[in-house]
This record gives structure tokens, sequence and C-alpha cells, in this order.
């Protein structure tokens, strides 16, 4: 074991470094550890949870803090100054209220969370936001991460704003341009040969041979996926503090539709909400969709896949937190679905011609899962649903390529313009 390994293994926080964390505690068996960089339970290896031990905390007082996830620091494994370290300051993106999709489809009440509006242009600067505050605090000198693109996009700039150096691992046919939005930042890109699940394996090998490489995903992940909760807690606030009674929330590695899961249980035990029932759904491309069959077939346990999908962001066929979704979903009396690819395209389609909101291909996924589960009765069209947007458009032009374009090409007269039928 080398010097550093050691020194960290052995380290402890400093006061307040953690904001209002007070531990790690295992999700599969309860054990409990001591907040340091840990991501793996000492008993049965099973994946950790920061605990907290919240002061007393009011709506106002979030109200009058920044206008990025910052305003909920007291809720998070950051310190109370995190807000004037330099960051790339993600969040409080908006809610939009969906009345032309919601008419299309039939409902009542349909808003749609859009995260296009962070820095990269996806959900992840949440999460790497908070990650690289660990990574800080522990002493890492490099930002890490294996990605489908929107991660590596948020941590190659994460890092070149905190003045670190990155380290981003891909799939080698990633779309071109996430590519390019994560070599932009100037950090080192390594395209590796496989799916996802071949470069995260090989990430989390290099993670345990380089002691000063925040894997952000992998080493730091307890912390990282906190920043998730972000999405509910603005969701909340932004509906009023009110809890909506449906959320569709895409499914990846699943962490994201279990921190907001675990969001909203927050709030409601700090008073800022009143409890309230809600049904939370997870949304899956068929081409990669684990955690739906596991859903559909009564399965407790998530059966790994090899990913054949456009929807690039959500091609995990080992996710992490797939029993965990099953979990939520099962509890709250949602349930997981998934889509094909030319349900995929549409639902991006669809959603930008309603509402003027181009989705990337996660997107389309959880658009078309909405319709999906409302013409299967599964979802209520007169309850107030939440629908998560977690990523750009133009990020996955690919997707689209051949189904929009010019809608006639004439020669520059009057003549030509009137006779197309334009007009």
């Amino acid at each position: 074991m080398s010097t550093s390994t050691i020194e960290r293994t052995s380290y402890v926080p400093r006061a307040g470094a953690f904001g209002n964390a007070i531990g790690l505690t295992c999700r599969a068996c309860g054990a409990q550890q001591p907040l340091g960089p840990f991501y793996a339970c000492n008993e049965c290896f099973g994946p950790l949870e920061v605990g907290y031990e919240f002061p007393s905390i009011t709506r106002e007082q979030i109200e009058s803090g920044p206008k990025s996830i910052w305003r909920y620091h007291a809720l998070l494994p950051v310190p109370s100054d995190i807000a004037t370290i330099p960051n790339t300051d993600p969040g409080f993106t908006r809610l939009v209220k969906a009345d032309n999709l919601a008419r299309e489809l039939g409902m009542k009440s349909l808003w749609v969370k859009d995260d296009t509006g962070n820095p990269t242009h996806s959900f992840k600067d949440r999460v790497v936001a908070v990650a690289l505050s660990a990574a800080r605090e522990l002493g890492f000198k490099v930002l890490a991460c294996p990605s489908t693109g929107n991660l590596a996009n948020a941590v190659a700039a994460a890092a070149a704003r905190a003045g670190i150096r990155s380290v981003v691992f891909i799939p080698d046919n990633l779309e071109e341009a996430k590519i390019l939005a994560s070599a932009v930042y100037g950090g080192s890109l390594v395209a590796v040969q496989g799916n996802y699940d071949d470069v995260n394996k090989l990430a989390s090998e290099i993670a345990g041979e380089e002691p000063d490489w925040a894997f952000v995903n992998v080493n730091v992940r307890p912390y990282y996926a906190e920043g998730s909760k972000t999405l509910a807690y603005e969701t909340a606030e932004q509906l009023g503090w009110r809890l909506p009674e449906q959320v569709v929330i895409p499914v990846a590695s699943g962490s994201q539709l279990t921190k907001v899961d675990k969001g909203f249980g927050e709030l409601v035990k700090l008073g800022l909400v009143d409890e309230s029932p809600y049904k939370i759904f997870g949304a899956q491309a068929t081409g990669c969709s684990p955690v739906s069959e596991a859903f559909r077939n009564g399965w407790d346990a998530v059966k790994p896949v090899k990913p054949n999908t456009i929807a690039k962001s959500l091609a995990i066929g080992n996710p992490a937190d797939g029993p965990y979704v099953l979990d939520t979903c099962r509890r709250t009396g949602g349930a997981v679905s998934d889509v094909s690819e030319d349900e995929i395209r549409d639902g991006i389609l669809l959603l930008a011609r309603t509402e003027g909101i181009f989705a990337e291909t996660a997107g389309g996924v959880t658009v078309a899962n909405l319709k999906k589960l409302l013409a299967s009765g599964q979802l209520d069209p007169e309850a107030e649903t939440v629908i998560f947007n977690t990523g750009d458009g133009l990020k996955t032009l690919d997707a689209i390529s051949g189904r929009v374009g010019p809608t006639v090409n004439i020669p520059p007269t009057y003549e030509a313009f009137t006779q197309a039928g334009i007009a």
C-alpha cells in the first residue's frame, strides 16, 4: 500500500468539512463507517450512503441562499462556505409548466424539470460539484470518471474551473458532440474499446492503483450521489414547497431516481413540505432495460444486459442501483418501463414541438415512457406529474438526423416562396 493510500484511509475529517454529514451507512447491511474515502462496506462490501444530523432549517433560510444547488448546502455533505469556493455553481434550473404537452397527452397538470440549463447542459454538473468538494477535502489530486458522455463533460469542466487535472474514460463509440464537449476543457480524454460497463470495470481497476485519483462515481461515489437530491429539493421548492404526485425519471445507474426519493423524504422529515403520497416511475430504453425487465418479471435482482440503444447516456447494462430502483418504485406504487428506438425519437420530437425543449435521447426516453405509462393506465392523467429532462438535445443530434430538416428548398425569389405553399 502506498504512503498516500495509508494517509487517506486513516483520514480524520476537519470540523464542518462535510457539513452536517455524520457518517456512512451500508445500504445492504446497515453497518456504520466514519466519513472518509470509503465507498464499500467493510462488513459486506455493499454500497455506502451518507448519513446526516440535520439542524433546524426554514424555507426562508433556503430561499435566501444562492440560485444554485448551494442554497441547500445544509442538506449536502459539503462545508457551509462551499459557495465561495471555485466551482461551476450548477442547479436551480427551470421547472417548466408543460401545458401544451399535457393537453396533447390528455393530462391535467404536467411539469418538466429541465436540467439543460446547467453549466455543461446536463444534471451531471450537480453530482460532480458535490464530488469535487469531497475530493478536495480528501486530498485527491486528479478528478476522474468512467462516463457515457454527460459525466465526462461535467468532470472535465469542473476540474478546469477548480484548477486541477482531469482524466475521463468513455466508450469509443460515443456521440461526437459529447467527445468534443469533454476534450475542449483540456484534460485527458481516454476512449476505450467497449461499452460503458467495460469502461467502468477499467476505471475501477485504475482507482485501486492510483491513490491520488478521485473517480467521482467510484471511490467518492457516496458523496457524488448526494448531488442528485437537489433535483428533489428544487422541484418541491419551485412547486411552492409541495411534493408532486408522480415523477418520471430516466434510469441509467439508477442513482438519480433513488436520490430524488431520498430528497423528498428529507424535506418531509425537516417539515419543509407536508407529507403526501407520491409515485416514482423509472424510464429505460428497450435496448438497455435490465431494471424494466426485472420489474416486469417481479424479480428482486437485476440481470445484466449488453446495451444496444441510441440512448447512450442510459446505456449501463449492469446498473449499480438497479435493485434500489426496484425497491423505490414498488414502495411508492410506481413502475419501471421501457420504449423502443423509434419511440425515443418520437419523444424527442414531441417535447420539442409542444414545449420548445430540445432533449437528448434520455429525455426522449422519459417522454416516450410517460406516454406509454399513461396508455397502460399505470400513470394517472389527473395527478400532478413532473418529468425530468436531464440533458440537451444538441449532444445527441444523430438521433434525429433524417427525421427533421428544411420544410422546403427554394430559389431566392418571392414567386418560389409563394409556390411552396408556406404562407
